[in-house]
């Protein structure tokens, strides 16, 4: 699934993205790390993999996200 990078926070190396719709999801050091990025960029395009959330853990659109990596072609 492909997303747009909203926030990030390199201290904590969490953010959220928004999916294509406008919905905002967030995402933990766990997924930022299991790509293997060092920085992203509000607006940057990325690719998402998720998993149906657990109660409110995952933010929005009843997702979380397990994984952030750059959309490439």
């Amino acid at each position: 699934m492909q997303a747009t990078a909203y926030t990030y926070d390199p201290e904590t190396r969490s953010g959220s993205v928004l999916l294509d719709d406008g919905t905002p999801v967030e995402f933990g050091a766990e997924a930022f790390d299991a790509g293997g990025l060092r920085l992203l960029r509000p607006g940057q395009r990325v690719r998402i993999e998720t998993e149906p959330a657990t109660g409110d853990a995952g933010g929005g659109a009843g997702l979380r996200i397990t994984l952030v990596t750059l959309q490439t072609l």
